[in-house]
């Protein structure tokens, strides 16, 4: 049943435009969207480690990212807090036993309009760029850079700032 569900359909990149009567934001692109370069937690930093920076430096969330450049999730500070509470993990784990390995992605050039529907089902979406990545023996891979991470707040706090430019 998810050919026949607008939002997957949206997500997945087969369908553009599922809203009748769009709003006036609906198809500037990501881009526009003022968002802060992210804080990226590396795989090895530790739940408390993790908790530390994100609350020192005041973050909600993170992306795990490796240092080849995958993205190997999302770390949120409430559910490090509760699984290290509950007992779920230690405090000395490395912060991947707590990252969210299924998260939306959204491009520079996707649509308000396309975010706003990722941002009906999920908290947040980290923005990636794409890229071609050549080595010595001449293959090439598609390696991804995380460039924010949006929540509905950063979509709410554009729509209401910003005139109809």
């Amino acid at each position: 049943s998810k050919f026949v569900n607008d939002q997957w359909m949206i997500k997945n990149g087969f369908l553009n435009d599922a809203q009748e009567h769009k709003p006036w934001w609906w198809d500037i692109k990501v881009q526009k969207l003022n968002l802060s370069a992210p804080l990226i937690l590396l795989p090895e930093v530790s739940c408390q480690k993790a908790i530390e920076i994100l609350q020192e430096k005041g973050y909600d969330q993170a992306p795990v990212v490796a240092e080849s450049g995958l993205i190997l999730g999302m770390v949120t500070l409430s559910n490090t807090l509760s699984s290290v509470q509950d007992g779920n993990v230690e405090l000395s784990d490395p912060v991947t036993k707590v990252a969210y390995d299924q998260f939306s992605k959204v491009g520079l050039e996707d649509s308000l309009g396309k975010l706003s529907c990722l941002l009906e089902n999920d908290h947040f979406a980290i923005v990636v760029h794409e890229q071609m990545q050549l080595s010595g023996n001449g293959s090439s891979s598609r390696k991804q850079t995380v460039l924010g991470v949006v929540t509905a707040m950063d979509l709410l706090t554009f729509a209401s700032s910003n005139d109809k430019k």
